[in-house]
């Protein structure tokens, strides 16, 4: 099965671009990520940790 796969995708012309497009949107993903969790505002995180604990507009039925 593989190797069908294989084969098919090497007849296709520029195919080799799409991995390494692939790598480069997760690598710019998770290092954007990774610079807005070191420099977010302290006191917004504190407010939205604690929303699943709030329960003053919550309906219980």
């Amino acid at each position: 099965m593989l190797k069908f796969i294989k084969g098919h995708m090497e007849s296709i012309d520029g195919i080799e671009i799409y991995p390494m497009i692939s790598l480069l949107i997760f690598f710019i993903f998770f290092t954007v990520l990774f610079w807005w969790i070191f420099t977010a505002n302290k006191a917004y995180i504190k407010e939205v940790s604690n929303l699943p604990l709030e329960t003053k507009n919550q309906d219980i039925t």
